[in-house]
């Protein structure tokens, strides 16, 4: 299927997720320097944890949501929650910042959930890579553009208007999803009891492999979201969201060169191959002496997300159940908070605020990765598999 002949939905649901992650992602930079403005210089690794706790918590609800009453409903909610506690940050002390963070996950529980059952109920099988590489492409320019300019928006404006500028993007993000057709079949009206959440609810049992690889791989995530912007402070960069820009730009052309690979090698060895990129990345940072050496392992970041979470997602549509794949989805964004979430408890443990601490932090990384190329040598040696 060439790119032309995608549906209108797929085009409007991929600037959808652009103007969600900038909304997300514009804030984060600036993150640690705001909470330790609010006295909790040792409470950085809250800011991502709590915020993926509460993301992990809502995929069960999003996702059967998404299987019965819609995935646009599930992203209008979403959405809508982003933008009202975007708008409170400015007005919060510590506690009720990391209370708003916590809710704040709530949105990404909800938003990408609906969003990627809508995307696989469009893309066709033998085409899932490359649409799925399409769409990724789109989301990781959200998180580059929001990383890259948080701190032009802080440095010239000040916090509040960035928080504004976070907030009217979430806001665009919500009216492009006005404008998507629903997909799933016969939608029922909201009732209560469909929050009542049975543990085939939680997780969509055959998609398991996809969400371990997916765990082990956000782990790293997790680790950069926390400590990449005081990287840049103690290499005398400005810019707080640099690693981010030059991540996205490696990202967005791997995926122009690699969006079909797995459509033809297979979901699990192009999985080794990225997650092999996350291990030289990962080492890359904990060794980044420099502004040149610290920017190449970015580069490396970004191909080896550029090549995993395209072909994760296509994997778990591969193995997910047609009418579960609501659920599906939210089994896979478990993992990736999850992962994320201890990614980034590890640094309370690892990181003292310090470069010498630099190392501990991405062992953690570079071990975890390890470990999901292990398990992905044994699946695709010992266990069956659509790919």
């Amino acid at each position: 299927m060439r790119l032309r002949n995608y549906p209108r939905n797929f085009w409007i649901i991929c600037l959808a997720l652009l103007f969600f992650m900038i909304s997300f992602n514009i804030i984060l930079p600036e993150m640690n320097q705001f909470i330790t403005n609010l006295g909790g210089i040792n409470q950085k690794g809250l800011i991502i944890t709590l915020f993926t706790i509460s993301a992990a918590i809502s995929r069960p609800f999003s996702g059967k949501l998404s299987d019965t009453i819609g995935r646009k409903k599930v992203m209008i909610f979403g959405m809508i929650v982003g933008v009202l506690v975007t708008l409170l940050y400015p007005l919060s002390g510590l506690v009720t910042f990391l209370s708003l963070r916590f809710l704040h996950g709530f949105s990404a529980g909800f938003l990408p959930t609906g969003a990627t059952a809508l995307v696989t109920d469009i893309l066709p099988p033998e085409n899932r890579g490359v649409g799925m590489g399409v769409w990724g492409t789109f989301i990781s320019a959200g998180i580059g553009v929001g990383q890259i300019i948080a701190s032009w928006i802080t440095l010239n404006w000040g916090l509040d208007v960035l928080f504004m500028v976070a907030a009217s993007f979430g806001v665009i993000s919500g009216i492009m999803v006005t404008l998507l057709k629903e997909t799933l079949p016969n939608p029922q009206p909201f009732k209560w009891t469909l929050l009542k959440i049975k543990w085939n609810d939680v997780v969509e049992p055959s998609v398991i492999p996809a969400a371990i690889v997916m765990f082990c791989s956000a782990i790293s995530t997790g680790l950069v979201f926390v400590v990449t912007p005081d990287i840049c402070g103690f290499l005398g960069i400005n810019n707080k969201g640099w690693f981010f820009g030059f991540y996205v730009i490696s990202t967005v052309l791997i995926r122009l060169f690699v969006s079909g690979l797995s459509d033809k090698i297979g979901r699990r060895k192009t999985l080794i191959i990225g997650l092999s990129f996350m291990v030289i990345s990962m080492s890359m940072i904990a060794f980044s002496a420099t502004i040149e050496f610290f920017t190449i392992s970015s580069i490396v970041f970004g191909i080896s997300t550029g090549i995993s979470s395209p072909t994760l997602f296509a994997w778990m549509a591969d193995l997910s159940h047609e009418d579960r794949r609501g659920i599906g989805a939210g089994t896979l964004f478990i993992a990736l908070e999850v992962g994320i979430m201890l990614g980034a408890l590890s640094t309370l443990v690892t990181y003292n605020n310090a470069p010498d601490s630099i190392l501990r932090v991405f062992i953690v990384g570079v071990s975890f990765s390890v470990l999901a190329i292990i398990y992905l040598i044994w699946h695709l040696h010992k266990r069956d598999s659509i790919t």
